[in-house]
Parts: C-alpha cells; structure tokens; sequence
C-alpha cells in the first residue's frame, strides 16, 4: 500500500475521517501556498483498491463530454451490488470554449498554478475529443458503471458517503442568455463576431474565481468584490449530476434533469444522503458528474461554485418490492433521502407543473409508505412542510420538498 506522510485535513472540516484515510492512499497530494490539498488522480484507469473498494479517475476513456450514456454504452466498470466506488470527478469549468479550452491558462489569469491545476482536465482539452458548447452540456460525465443483477424496473440506491475538494478552488459562472435573468444579466453588450476558444473573451460571459480556505474549523467559499470586500459563506460540496443511462440510442445532452437522474443538482446530496433512480437497463448504468463546492436554490446566475470533488458512494440495488424503496409498486422519478428529511422531487420544463410534481410525489409517498389518507396527507404538507425550488437553469427546472422525518416518530403525550 502506498503512504502519505501528510495529513489531508487541511482541505475542509467537513469532510469525514473516512475521507482523508482514503485520499491519503490513493495519492500524494501536493499543496498550494495557503495549504489546500491538490488531488491529482492516482491511477490511470478504473480499478480495485486492497481494501476492495473501487476507484475510477476522469480520464479519455471513462468520460462523456456534455452527453450521458444510452443503452448503446458499454460499462467503464462492473462491480457487486454495495460496491463502494471514489470518483475523482471533474468540473469543466476552465475547459469550455468561452473559457477557452485550456485550463492552464484560464485559472493562470487569477493567480492558479500549473500545479494547482488538475491533470485530467489539462489531458482532455489536449486531446482531439470534440465538444460544442452550443449543441452540448458542459458536463464532463464519468461511467457508466454497471452492477451485477441490476435489472429493468429495479431501483439504484446511491449512498454518498463523503466529499472532498481536489482543488482549493471554483468557478461561478454568468453566461449570455442563460441563467434566471436571460438579457439582463451579464451586465455587458454580449457575445461578438469572432467569439471561439481562441477568443473566448469575445463571448463576454462572466466567471467569478471564489477560492475556498479554512477558518475557525470551517472550509469557506470567498467572493472578492470589485470594492474591495470579502464576502464568505460556508461551503457544502454535493455531485450536481448522478443518474441512471436511459433507455434510449438518442444523443442526450447532459443538461436537463429527467427521470433517470442526472443534472438534478440537488443540493441536500451531501455525505449522508442517498439518492433512489429507477433502473431503465440491465447493469443500472450509473453516471456521475458535474460536481460542486456550493449552491443557492434556484442556481439562479447558471452555475454554482462549481469545482471538482473526490466522490466516495456506496451503489446498491434494490429490487422491486424491496420496503427500502420510498415507495410501493412502479418507482418511476428519482427521490432523496436525508439523516432528517425525505425529499419527493418535480422535474418539469414550466416550475408550476414541477412544483405540482413534487406535490403529487410528496403525497404519493405519505400515503404508501407513511399510511396516511389523502386529506391528512394534504393537510400536513400544507402545515409542515416546505417546497423548494431546486434549480431554474437546466431547462427542465426542478422543485423538490423537506417532510421532517422527526414529525413521524412516536411521542408520549396522548391525544387531545
């Protein structure tokens, strides 16, 4: 087994202990000046470690670029049912064509050095692999990874288990006609003639550089206004997109969310969380992507604090009637789960019909699992629960809903 010598903790608090025993096998880690791990990948192709985990790093043959596997893909890996897997995923901020394609020079003009950037991304905008930020997502998609006895019509659990920064740094970006304030924001006369990699400044879209530090035993994210002033709020890192390959041999762009997962970005992800996919093919076909450092609800510039994480999940399968699926019968739309909350999620193109989706959801599931009538149900979530906006800006927009698991569990006190 290879060793480091250094502690991992350095890169945010939050992460578990789990996490940095993990990090410190799987590579040496070099350091940028304010002490912040960089996570270089460790191996060259998807493998498994001594202690029977798995590991797959980002590179030209386990990822897709602004498209999701079909049922056309072939897995990158195979493991058993609870096979736990370290993702060293990939944002793609710094690699787009707006930015340039080329990371080097992109996080160079704020200061970033040739050693603080990641080389897998340094790797794939070298390469010939074609990408079209037009017609194409920004998404660098890693899988799909197959699991043995996963079926049609079972359901995939995925199990976060922890999440750490691979940089000490992140991007929010304010694109052209993009965002919850298309043609306002950016505040500059857009896109010119000649806009391409090798001009990207003439895109005229904006991205502010937020690093991220450790203070008083928490991991911030800071914004340096054009005043002079320091904003800082609290970072906590989630995988914007996890999904299941859809049955289709269609192109699917990898920005709107559907029923098999994907660009949810769903910010309750964090480490202890778990996330329920209805499988569409044999093997599931999980993907991965599209990792952040933070988010707002709503998302609302376009992006978040976006940044690339070492994902560590647990993939299980769940097979129909399994009473662990928060749901009875056809389990049809992905749907979240927390230490404290259950979370129905709507997807749909107009946020009124989403924001009834995750209604319908919400009833669904207090009525099947939770045993309760129609008008209880609806009275309750009316009473207690709050419905949320999950994002604006993935073309499918997306709500989802918080019922506290904490008003389920029995008390003493009698009746009225």
């Amino acid at each position: 087994m290879r060793k480091s010598s250094v502690s991992l903790r350095k890169i945010g608090a939050s992460s578990s202990a789990a996490a940095f025993t993990l990090a410190a096998f799987l590579s040496y880690p070099c350091f940028a000046q304010d002490g912040q791990a960089i996570l270089q990948r460790s191996h060259s192709a998807p493998c498994k470690l001594p202690d029977g985990e798995y590991y797959v790093p980002a590179t030209l043959s386990t990822m897709r670029w602004g498209i999701l596997p079909n049922r056309d893909a072939k897995p990158i890996l195979t493991v058993p049912s609870s096979s736990v897997i370290t993702f060293d995923t990939l944002s793609s901020e710094g690699m787009v064509e707006d930015q340039g394609r080329d990371p080097v020079k992109f996080f160079g003009k704020f200061g970033v050095k040739r050693s603080e950037v990641l080389d897998d991304a340094v790797e794939i905008c070298a390469s010939n692999t074609e990408h079209n930020m037009v017609t194409d997502g920004p998404h660098i998609i890693m899988g799909p990874v197959a699991i043995e006895g996963a079926q049609p019509g079972d359901v995939l659990k995925v199990d976060v288990i922890s999440l750490v920064p691979r940089v000490p740094y992140g991007i929010v970006g304010n694109r052209h006609g993009k965002g919850a304030l298309p043609g306002e924001y950016p505040q500059n006369d857009g896109p010119k003639p000649g806009a391409s990699k090798e001009h990207p400044e003439l895109y005229g879209n904006v991205f502010t550089f937020v690093p991220i530090k450790n203070l008083d035993g928490k991991t911030y994210g800071i914004v340096h206004t054009a005043a002079g002033k320091d904003v800082h709020f609290p970072i906590q890192p989630f995988m914007g997109t996890m999904g299941v390959a859809p049955n289709t041999d269609e192109k699917v762009n990898s920005i709107p969310p559907s029923s098999f997962g994907g660009n949810l970005d769903l910010k309750d992800l964090t480490p202890n969380s778990s996330l329920y996919l209805p499988i569409e093919l044999a093997g599931g076909m999980f993907f991965i992507g599209d990792p952040h450092f933070n988010q707002g609800d709503g998302e609302v510039a376009l992006t978040a604090l976006e940044a690339s994480l070492r994902t560590k999940l647990r993939l299980t399968v769940l097979k129909a009637g399994d009473p662990a699926i928060p749901g009875k019968g056809a389990f049809k739309e992905p749907f979240a789960e927390t230490a404290d909350y259950w979370i129905p999620i709507g997807l749909d193109a107009d946020l009124s019909q989403a924001m009834k989706k995750t209604v319908r959801a919400a009833m669904k599931f207090l009525m099947e699992k939770m045993g309760m009538d129609s008008a209880s149900a609806m009275a309750y979530l009316s009473a207690a629960t709050d419905f949320e906006i999950t994002q604006v800006v993935d073309e499918t927009k997306g709500c989802h809903a918080h019922i506290s698991k904490k008003d389920f569990e029995p008390r003493s006190s009698a009746r009225p």
